[in-house]
Order: structure tokens, then sequence, then C-alpha cells
């Protein structure tokens, strides 16, 4: 049987920090390989034992989602724009609801978008695994044998310790060192890695009978979505007031129709830097544990992993030991390698002195490319701005400032006001304070530019948007 994936885009670690922030988190990252995690997520649920897939995520994420599938070649069944963060539970019953609309008897594969799984074939045989258990109307979990007494992951306990589906006895919180080293002892538990096998109707039932304070707020807002440039917009109102649960705590841990298939192939969350320098080895550990990235060099390090996200920032260890230094254009992460669960205090602690690097990049993606502030002072600011070919930005205004272009490779199609300009490569032209205005790019290449603000504020919530070709407010 045909399998719909579902994958689940909406989240914004902080554990990854300065590379994963809220604008741009970690799944939409070239974290391991050149390829985004979403992206290799999407490769293994895809091919003939698959159908189109279901994304789960949120309107700051639309575009990344759909530009990332475009790059690797799939689209998608639809993209659900949630209206808020609900966690799982309304998520997973939505596409559950979608899916039963066509197909009540169809099986859904839900999984975390951003999962390193490099045995495609392997995982593929685990799912196979669990096919009849669901087919029979089983909720099916997977399990991952633990390969260390893990405190910072979930497990579950096996009723046995069988390859094929075996009833699944209960979940058990992040445990202590000592409760962890006790169940891998035992032999039946497994990591809770957060995918699950289902029928559509197997899964709404269990929504009915466990949590069915979901079923009405789902359905109105699944009845009053929206398509918006090929998006499925969700219902604001009656998705808001839903209760903001995992599937964890509002279904499975209520249900008695529970399975879980146990994969011994290699898996990670990349649940902080640690799980990123205990990727980055492999199969052949660095020298002395040293992991590194072109940008960065070791010297006498012993355990330790430095990377530089900026092609002009070279980080340079000497003498270090269990330590872990990332750096971004606008942030640096130095911590003790056994403090990897803590980033996300930085997160808060940043968060609370109003520092824009705890949840922006100085990159900001846009649907019709992106732009960087490289320099930003008292009435003035400097940005290089990437335009995709046959992208628009919307026809506009601003109230403080006024921008001068100048077109570095491309060709720009400029509208000010009334007059229509084609800019091409050392051309520049000037947007006055207060006048319409749009920049196309009508050729096959990127166009790039940069543009210069000058003005009594330079904010980007200045902007009155007369037309756009992405619905933007």
């Amino acid at each position: 049987m045909v399998m719909t994936p579902v994958l689940l885009a909406g989240g914004s670690g902080t554990r990854l920090w300065p590379v994963s922030r809220k604008s741009f988190p970690k799944q939409f990252a070239p974290l391991i390989g050149e390829e985004s995690l979403f992206q290799a997520s999407a490769r293994r649920l895809s091919g003939t034992r698959f159908g189109a897939p279901l994304v789960m995520t949120n309107a700051d994420f639309r575009f990344i989602v759909a530009e990332q599938l475009d790059q690797i070649g799939i689209a998608p069944a639809a993209i659900l724009i949630e209206p808020s963060g609900r966690n799982t539970a309304p998520a997973i019953l939505a596409a559950a609801l979608t899916v039963a609309r066509t197909d009540p008897d169809g099986l859904l594969l839900v999984a975390p978008s951003d999962h390193v799984v490099p045995d495609v074939e392997a995982f593929c045989r685990a799912v196979e695994l669990g096919i009849p258990a669901a087919e029979q109307g089983q909720i099916v979990t997977f399990g991952i044998t633990p390969t260390r007494p893990e405190t910072g992951y979930g497990y579950m306990e096996a009723a046995g310790s069988g390859e094929g589906p075996v009833e699944l006895r209960r979940f058990v919180e992040k445990p202590d060192l000592a409760t962890a080293e006790a169940m891998i002892a035992d032999g039946n538990y497994l990591w809770n890695a957060g995918i699950f096998l289902f029928s559509a109707w197997a899964m709404i039932e269990a929504f009915r009978e466990h949590a069915p304070q979901f079923i009405g707020p789902v359905e109105q807002a699944l009845g009053e979505a929206r398509t918006d440039l090929g998006f499925l917009r969700l219902a604001a109102e009656p998705w808001d007031g839903l209760p903001d649960l995992s599937i964890d705590y509002a279904v499975l841990e209520k249900a008695d129709n529970l399975s879980v298939v146990r994969f011994s192939g290699h898996w990670s969350d990349l649940g902080g830097w640690d799980a990123v320098w205990r990727e980055a080895q492999g199969d052949s550990p660095a020298e002395r544990g040293a992991v590194t990235d072109a940008r960065s060099t070791a010297i006498d390090c012993d355990n330790v992993l430095l990377r530089s996200q900026d092609e002009g920032i070279e980080v340079v260890g000497i003498g270090l030991k269990d330590v872990m230094v990332v750096a971004t254009n606008d942030a640096v992460l130095v911590a003790g390698m056994d403090r990897a669960q803590e980033v996300r205090k930085a997160v808060s602690a940043l968060k609370a002195k109003g520092a824009r690097q705890a949840e922006s990049f100085l990159r900001d993606h846009r649907p019709w490319g992106w732009f960087e502030t490289l320099a930003l002072a008292d009435r003035f600011q400097v940005k290089r701005i990437v335009v995709n070919p046959g992208a628009a930005l919307s026809l506009q205004s601003h109230f403080h400032r006024s921008e001068h272009w100048i077109v570095v490779s491309g060709t720009a199609k400029v509208t000010v006001d009334d007059k229509v300009t084609l800019v091409t490569e050392n051309q520049s032209i000037y947007v006055p304070l207060g006048a319409v205005h749009r920049m196309e790019n009508p050729g096959k290449v990127p166009m790039v530019l940069i543009e210069v603000q000058t003005g009594a504020y330079l904010g980007e919530d200045d902007i009155v948007r007369y037309e756009d070709v992405y619905s933007r407010s």
C-alpha cells in the first residue's frame, strides 16, 4: 500500500543556536551534508512506497518549504499552514482528516523533518514491518535501539525484543542517568523517535475516544481553510483555541492499540551540538575527536567541535578539550560539550536583553529570495539583496526612508511611481521617500544588488504594500 508521508516542519529549535533560530530553524539548514535536514527527510519518504507528502508548517516557513522541495524535485500533495503552534496533536489530526476525505483506510507515516537517518533502505524495511499492524487498526510507533544511556530522549517500553511490531507497554519521560542505564540494561526500552504509522480512520477514532475536544475545532479549521498561492491556510479562529499538546500526551498515552517496531539502524534527532559532533565523525572518528570545518582549525585539541558558518570568519582553537565553538556572522557560541542541552538558556538570556540574535539572522529569507544587512547605524543601512529569477518584490512605499539601488549582477526591472526602468550591472537608481516602487527580476539568473537606505526610521515594518504576488498583508 502507498503511504502518505506527513512531514512536521513548524518547529523552531533553540538547542542548535546560533545556526538554528526562530526565523530559520535547524530543519532548513544544511547541518550534515549539502542538503537541509528537511530535504533529506523528504527524500527519505519518497519513492514507490510513498505518495506525495503532506507538510505541516507555519506561515513564516511556507515559502522556504516550497522552495526546498522544488530544489529536490518533490511536489507536495499539500502544504498546510498552521495559524499558530499547537504542538503535534492537532497537526497530526489535521493530516489524518485530510487523507480521510479521499481514503479513510489510507496509511499515514508521520515524521519530524529534522532527523538524520543515513540508511534509508533499513528505515523503509522497518516501516514495511509495521504496515500489516497499521492496516489492522494499530497505531505503530518506531523505537530506536539505544546506543548509550541518553538522558535527552524520551523512551518507550516494548513488550518484547522481536524485530516486528510488538505491544507498546508505556512511554517514559526523559530519565536521569541512573534510570537510563537501568533501561539500557533491561533491553526492552527504546528511544522515542516521534515517528508514527497509522490509518486515517484509526487515528481519528483514537482522538474521538481520548481527546474529543480536538475533533470539532480541527474539522472547522480544515472546513474553513482557504487556498493561498498553492498553500492551504487553516482557519485561525478554531485552531488558535486548541490545547497545546503533543500527540503522546493527548492520545497515545491513553490508547490501547499501540505497537512498536524496533529500528536498530543509525538515527539522530540532532538535538544539540554534541549530536552534530558525533554525526560529523561518522564511522571514522576524527583525530583526537577534533571536528572542524573548512573555516576552522584545531591545534592540540581533544574532543572539540569548531565550526564557522561565515566565509569571512576563521575559528582557531588551541589546547581546548571538550569544548564546542560555533560562529556565525553575528554571534559566537562557546560552551562545554557536556552543556549542549543548555544552549537554549543562551536564547532565553538574549531575548531577555532584547538582542536580535536570539531569534533572527542578518540574512532574512523572503518568498522572492533573501537579503542581509551589511551595515547598520544611525540613519543608514546597507543591504545585499538577491532576487530569484522571475520573482518580484511587492509594490510598496515607505514613510521614513529613501533608497538607492546599485545592481551588482543581473538585470532589475524597477518601477518608481509611473516610470519603469531596466537597470543593469553597475547601474543604479534612486527611490525617493514616499515613492511607490517595485523591484523585479525579469532574467533567468539571480539578480544581486546593493541597497543603501537613509532616513529617520529603517525598520522592516515601514512598508505600505499596494500589490503583492505573495499575498502578504
